[in-house]
């Protein structure tokens, strides 16, 4: 069957997270060597999915900076990714091509003022101590906590799950990511309360990264459709799969009989 190029960029991220290292290697080769032209033209589109924006801010970007104005003249880019590859990654080169991308040319339009002073998050994040990042993690903003449940120090990112700022919405974006380590999800699923949300075992479920002996007791907890969904999932573990599958198997003969 034919794909779209947009849809071949994103099966190409997913496949960079696989969790089989050859095609998770393959996969990022690719990517490297992609032609920059369609991936500007994917990346710069508004209609290109978050978590494909969220790897290319975050893994792409790095290797492939002729990305960084595409990236950032797409509006629908997240603040903090926008921050991210602005100040970590992107130069002034970059931002101005992006504004020129995205920003209809006036000869009579102000400058706007320069913020080469303005502290960003991750700056202020990478200047902060253990200590600082913990205290950010549990009594901060919703968008250092975002950021702070990737920070290698697995105190820090536990840190995040115990702040009483944290909001159900939170919860369920972070049971999703597949950029977090395994730990941070199997603390999500050993919480009674984050798990008695549907919402947070069905995106744990399905997230690439879930330890397989976590996943095999949640499977029982998805509906019907979601366990067949389950079933035909290539991205999550062939255990998972299969668990799933005779599952469905199960209640469909219980149901004829």
């Amino acid at each position: 069957m034919p794909v779209s190029l947009p849809e071949k960029i994103e099966i190409l991220a997913i496949l960079s997270e696989d969790a089989d290292e050859a095609i998770r290697n393959k996969a990022i080769s690719t990517f490297k060597s992609w032609d920059t032209a369609e991936l500007e033209q994917v990346l710069s589109s508004p209609d290109a999915p978050g978590f494909l924006l969220d790897y290319a801010a975050r893994h792409l970007i790095p290797e492939r900076k002729d990305l960084a104005a595409a990236l950032l003249g797409n509006p629908a880019l997240p603040g903090r990714l926008r921050e991210w590859v602005e100040n970590s990654v992107a130069g002034a080169d970059a931002r101005q091509a992006a504004a020129e991308l995205s920003v209809p040319d006036s000869s009579d339009k102000q400058p706007a003022p320069a913020d080469s002073q303005r502290e960003t998050l991750l700056q202020k994040i990478s200047r902060m101590s253990v200590a600082q990042k913990i205290n950010a993690a549990l009594m901060g903003s919703q968008e250092e906590r975002s950021v702070l449940v990737h920070d290698s120090n697995k105190i820090v990112s536990r840190a995040v799950l115990q702040s009483p700022k944290l909001s159900d919405q939170e919860i369920e974006s972070i049971a999703m990511m597949k950029n977090v380590t395994e730990e941070v999800l199997r603390l999500i699923a050993m919480n009674r309360k984050f798990i008695r949300s549907y919402a947070v075992v069905h995106n744990l479920v399905n997230n690439p990264r879930l330890p397989i002996d976590v996943g095999l007791p949640l499977v029982n907890r998805l509906n019907d459709r979601d366990l067949k969904d389950l079933s035909r999932n290539k991205n999550v573990a062939e255990v998972l799969r299969g668990v799933a599958f005779r599952l469905v198997k199960r209640k469909e003969e219980a149901n004829r009989a």
